[in-house]
């Protein structure tokens, strides 16, 4: 592959999506022996990949709906794509926005490798996100750029990188709130959950009452009486958090973070955890690449489709009914039991 640019990933998503991309930046690596670049979306991409030493550079689009005279960013993206030469693309998204702006570039059509259906599906069965991104890695594009022989399966976990410096990151925020000892990860929402005030977050398929967490919590406390449980969520989620700490007594060993779990904190957290209970979200997937054990509890959507996969123990409630299903249904005994056969995990 002499003289030819890196490898490029097109793909923009949430932090859910882009820690199931790891699947194939890691293959597509292997595979023509340098690093890969990604064109995406999302404040969240840069420190969630940049630590992985597969990962070249990563340029940022703000908006892939903005008319294109009103996005700089969109400027710049086709900029560098004009300028970075050819070599092979890996097009994971198929919204018109995303390939009206490779359009402008415009991308040499020998070097696409585009996904298409088979990728998502193998013979109507649905693929996991990261099996299909280890199908569409295995495709090549019609200009030959040379690969090395691989193994797909190797890949298929997705994988993150925790740093030393956020390590001690970690550290001092655990020492400065008191959080030393074993910390159980309690993660209630997604970033859809709570847009539109306590009556969506109540109607949402992702929901579960606040008193079915703090059940949870007690029985953790019943197990492990020295743990803290650290309720993890983004800034805009606090109030709903605080609901959770309210239901629980405002138990001393209950820490809302929900404004204090930047990216690189969340994923060293993740790493040392005891467990993470978690409905379908993120960092859900982020805790599974990173070998915490973990309960998820799915709504509507399938885990066909989305249930996290990775090296640790991994324990998958609900969505059984399909677009019917609704975390609300699921009882908190049987979430209970599913944490309880969690094996043990060193505290970290």
């Amino acid at each position: 592959m002499s003289g030819a640019a890196r490898p490029l990933i097109v793909r923009c998503g949430a932090l859910g999506d882009m820690v199931m991309l790891t699947t194939l930046i890691r293959l597509l690596h292997a595979r023509y022996g340098q690093r890969v670049d990604v064109l995406t979306t999302g404040a969240w991409t840069p420190p969630l990949l940049a630590p992985m030493p597969e990962v070249g550079e990563i340029h940022l689009v703000t908006s892939r709906n903005t008319p294109y005279l009103l996005c700089p960013s969109q400027w710049s993206a086709v900029r560098w794509l004009r300028n970075r030469g050819r070599g092979p693309v890996y097009v994971c998204d198929t919204d018109a926005p995303t390939l009206r702006l490779l359009a402008r570039a415009p991308l040499h059509a020998d070097d696409i490798v585009q996904r298409r259906k088979d990728d998502d599906e193998d013979n109507g069965v649905t693929r996991l996100w990261p099996d299909r991104w280890l199908h569409l890695g295995m495709r090549d594009p019609a200009h030959s750029y040379g690969t090395a022989q691989v193994d797909p399966q190797a890949f298929r976990f997705p994988s993150l990188r925790v740093t030393d410096e956020d390590r001690r990151d970690l550290a001092r925020w655990r020492l400065g709130h008191g959080l030393e000892g074993p910390c159980v990860l309690f993660q209630p929402g997604n970033k859809r959950t709570h847009k539109r005030g306590n009556v969506a977050t109540a109607s949402h398929p992702k929901y579960w009452p606040p008193e079915a967490w703090a059940e949870v919590a007690a029985a953790v406390w019943q197990r492990l009486p020295e743990a803290r449980i650290v309720l993890c969520g983004s800034p805009a989620e606090y109030g709903v958090l605080d609901e959770i700490s309210a239901a629980t007594g405002r138990d001393p060993r209950l820490h809302n973070a929900a404004r204090e779990l930047p990216v690189p904190r969340l994923l060293a957290l993740l790493e040392q955890a005891h467990s993470l209970v978690s409905v379908d979200t993120g960092p859900a997937h982020a805790a599974a690449a990173l070998g915490c054990p973990l309960v998820v509890l799915f709504g509507a959507a399938s885990p066909a489709k989305w249930r996290p996969i990775g090296p640790g123990a991994i324990r998958v409630l609900g969505g059984e009914r399909g677009e019917s299903s609704r975390v609300r249904d699921i009882p908190a005994a049987d979430v209970i039991a599913a944490w309880s056969a969690l094996p043990a995990r060193d505290a970290g």
